[in-house]
C-alpha cells in the first residue's frame, strides 16, 4: 500500500486536463505537489489553485522531450519539496493522422513526448527514489489506444508509443519490487481534457513548433465522446489505484468487451495453433 499523505509528488503535464486533476487530488489527499508543464503559465495557475485551497504546490517548467529540462525540473522540485517519492509521468500529445500523411517531425514529436518523455522522467527521478530508501510509486499515463492498439485507426505512432509505456511500467514493476517502489500504468479510455483544441499549442520548436489548428478527430471517436469523463471524476480513481498498488488502471468498464472481442480470442487461437504444431512435431 502506498500512502499519499505527507509525500512529495511531481506531476508532468500538470497544467491542464488529467494532469491538473491529478495534481489537485494529490494535494487534497495531503501530498506536496510539483506541477510541471511545458507551459509555465498553466503550471502556475494550477499551483495557485492548490495553494489557494490551503495545499502545498509549486509550479515547474519542463519539456519532457529534453533530458536537461527534466533534470533541472527535478533539482528544483527536490530543493523546494524534498525527496520526491511520487512521480506522475502524465505529459503527452495525441494524433489521429494516417502515418503516410505525417511528417518526420510529426512522428518524432508523438514518440518523444509520449514514450521517451516518460522514460526520461523515470530515468531522472528513479535513482533518487531508490537512494532515499523510503519506497514510492511511479505512475505513467498511457492510453486505451496503447493497451488496445487496434482500437482506432490512424494512430500508429501514438499507439506504438503508448504501448511502449505499458511495457515500461509493467517491466519496472518487477524490477523495482526489492526497493518497495511500485508502478501503475493508467490507460484513459475517454476523458474530456481539451487536448483536441490545445494539443498543437504545446509542440516544441524542434518538432515543428506550436500550431493553432485543432487536432482532427475521426467521426467514430467523436460519436464515442458521449461517454467522456471529466478529469475530476477519474482523478480519485487513479489515486486509489496508487494507494492500492494496482499495476493497471482503466476508467471505462464498457471497454472490457473491446479487449475480449479484439484480443482475447486471437491470442488464444495463436496459442492453440502453436500447441497443435508442437504436438504434431512431437509425433514425428
Amino acid at each position: 500500500m502506498t500512502e499519499i499523505k505527507d509525500r512529495a509528488a511531481v506531476v508532468t503535464g500538470g497544467g491542464s486536463g488529467i494532469g491538473r486533476a491529478l495534481a489537485i487530488e494529490l494535494a487534497r489527499q495531503g501530498a506536496a505537489v510539483g506541477v510541471a508543464d511545458i507551459m509555465p503559465a498553466n503550471a502556475e495557475r494550477v499551483a495557485r489553485e492548490i495553494t489557494d485551497e490551503g495545499g502545498t504546490a509549486i509550479a515547474l517548467e519542463c519539456d519532457v522531450c529534453e533530458r536537461g529540462s527534466i533534470d533541472a525540473m527535478r533539482t528544483e522540485a527536490q530543493g523546494e519539496l524534498g525527496a520526491i517519492s511520487l512521480l506522475i509521468a502524465n505529459a503527452g500529445a495525441t494524433s489521429f493522422e494516417p502515418l503516410v500523411e505525417m511528417s518526420d517531425a510529426d512522428v518524432d514529436w508523438i514518440v518523444h513526448v509520449n514514450l521517451m518523455g516518460t522514460l526520461y522522467c523515470v530515468q531522472s527521478f528513479l535513482p533518487g527514489m531508490i537512494a532515499a530508501g523510503k519506497g514510492g510509486h511511479l505512475l505513467a499515463t498511457s492510453s486505451v489506444s496503447g493497451m488496445f492498439p487496434a482500437w482506432l485507426p490512424s494512430q500508429a505512432p501514438y499507439s506504438s508509443a503508448k504501448l511502449g509505456v505499458v511495457g515500461l511500467m509493467l517491466n519496472l514493476g518487477a524490477e523495482l519490487a526489492p526497493h518497495d517502489i511500485n508502478t501503475t500504468v493508467y490507460c484513459p479510455g475517454g476523458v474530456a481534457t481539451g487536448m483536441k483544441d490545445n494539443n498543437e499549442r504545446y509542440r516544441p520548436t524542434r518538432f515543428g513548433g506550436p500550431k493553432a489548428a485543432p487536432v482532427r478527430v475521426p467521426e467514430e471517436f467523436v460519436q464515442d465522446s458521449l461517454r467522456m469523463l471529466a478529469p475530476e471524476v477519474i482523478a480519485p480513481m487513479v489515486l486509489r489505484a496508487i494507494t492500492n498498488d494496482r499495476r493497471i488502471v482503466f476508467d471505462h468498464s464498457s471497454q472490457r468487451q473491446v479487449w475480449i472481442d479484439t484480443y482475447q480470442q486471437p491470442v488464444l487461437d495463436a496459442f492453440d495453433v502453436v500447441e497443435q504444431e508442437e504436438i504434431a512435431a512431437s509425433r514425428g
